[in-house]
């Protein structure tokens, strides 16, 4: 009769793999490893569970502990080889250790880039993703029928090249639907690792529960798409694009329609050409107001309502927008005056209307047109600039010496430079020679 003393895990505690399930084998007489007799002593450590097997089939288990095997703690055998009770005869039945610790460092990754389609903005794009998830032996006579089989040793290789594939096609599908169905763009999701990593963990539990296995945790550390595919160059740059429009105030038509005025301004054979080369020449003040005339209305009609050009560089910005598209100037004091006289555009420089030829009178706040013989803007309400006597020059209300020539301001009437006649101080000409006041 064979005796065994002790039966226990002495499997070398250094192996870099983790051991899921070890079959005893009895280092003295390994041909006798299943000869078992009552008595013996079956030590199962904290964190491990055994099992006691007969023509592979799963028997008797048991828990941490000191157990005597004996007929009275292994009832399934003894029915199945129908011992007397109290016997001493041996019997046969392989011990297997089942390792209970929960191992979290499965690591998982797709090798291939997944193609899904962006929930949002409806463009087909590679992704990549990888992680990390813990596997646990939660029923150890499920694992070791199901999984183990035959082998003597199963460690955590055999476990991932098991379920390397079922993890893949399930991590797969369910990040493909959780964008889906959640609406996520991917290029988003990243905001989103934590509901996604728990909602693909209640979804792989249910399926490997059936080999005795729990997942006490799944994480995906990354989602990512590559940098150098088209599809996501192309997409990057569109909202970039979109980006830059929020920041200044106009959206992707107002875009295209100044996109299409910059190219006709550029064309050589273009009427605008023409137009500045018949100005470069000289042509002339009637001929030059003409075809100004023409040309503002054209790019009246060509440019988009209430565009704002530039101060610095002249281009055409969008109505509300703060700065320049092109230079980035400043636009919020751009919008150009208006004459108090016609209503016409003052253009910025100008000093008469190119409408009906009436002198500009500028408020220092504001820059609005002043109307004549009006003490304040009607625009912010500033008072009127007093007209120095002697050179013209606007002065502030209140100054009392001109800052262009030094004349002293005092109340009077105005008396023309030419024939010394008395002028009012709304008048342009004097009334008795027809000079011009300035």
């Amino acid at each position: 009769m064979a005796l065994v003393q002790v039966v226990e895990w002495d499997e070398p505690v250094t192996r870099e793999v983790p051991v899921l399930a070890w079959k005893y084998t009895n280092p003295a007489q390994p041909e006798r490893s299943d000869e078992l007799g009552t008595w013996t002593q079956l030590v199962v450590r904290e964190s491990q569970e055994a099992i006691l097997f007969k023509n592979g089939q799963a028997l008797d288990l048991f828990a941490p502990g000191r157990h005597t095997l004996g007929t009275a703690n292994v009832p399934l055998l003894a029915g199945l080889l129908r011992l007397p009770f109290g016997g001493e005869s041996p019997f046969k039945a392989e011990v297997w250790f089942v390792n209970k610790v929960s191992m979290l460092n499965v690591k998982w990754g797709t090798p291939d880039p997944i193609q899904i389609q962006d929930p949002r903005y409806k463009v087909f794009l590679p992704v990549r993703s990888f992680g990390q998830f813990g596997v646990r032996v939660a029923d150890a006579r499920k694992f070791l029928v199901k999984l183990v089989g035959t082998v003597r040793l199963f460690d955590q290789e055999h476990l991932n090249t098991l379920f390397r594939g079922l993890v893949l096609t399930k991590a797969k599908d369910l990040i493909s639907s959780y964008l889906v169905k959640q609406g996520i763009s991917v290029v988003e999701v990243n905001a989103h690792l934590d509901d996604m990593s728990g909602h693909i963990r209640e979804r792989l539990a249910s399926v490997v529960e059936e080999y005795g296995i729990e997942v006490p945790n799944f994480f995906v550390n990354s989602i990512n798409i590559p940098e150098d595919d088209p599809a996501v160059a192309e997409l990057k740059k569109a909202l970039a694009e979109k980006a830059r429009m929020d920041i200044v105030g106009y959206n992707y038509q107002q875009m295209r329609t100044f996109d299409t005025l910059q190219a006709a301004a550029s064309n050589e054979g273009s009427s605008g050409t023409l137009l500045g080369a018949g100005l470069g020449l000289g042509m002339g003040v009637g001929m030059g107001g003409a075809f100004g005339g023409a040309a503002a209305s054209m790019a009246g009609s060509l440019s988009p309502t209430g565009a704002t050009p530039c101060p610095r560089c002249g281009a055409l910005n969008p109505p509300g927008a703060r700065f320049c598209l092109s230079c980035g100037a400043l636009l919020e004091n751009s919008v150009p005056a208006l004459c108090s006289r016609c209503g016409g555009s003052l253009p910025r420089g100008a000093k008469f209307c190119p409408a009906c030829g009436d002198r500009y009178d500028p408020c220092p706040t504001c820059g609005a047109d002043l109307p004549e013989g009006a003490s304040a803007c009607p625009k912010c309400g500033a008072p009127r600039p007093l007209p120095c006597p002697r050179c013209g020059a606007s002065s502030p209300p209140g100054t009392k010496f001109c800052p262009g020539c030094g004349q002293t301001l005092t109340p009077g009437p105005l008396k023309c430079a030419a024939c010394g006649a008395e002028m009012s101080p709304g008048a342009k000409f004097c009334p008795e020679c027809g000079a011009r006041r300035d």
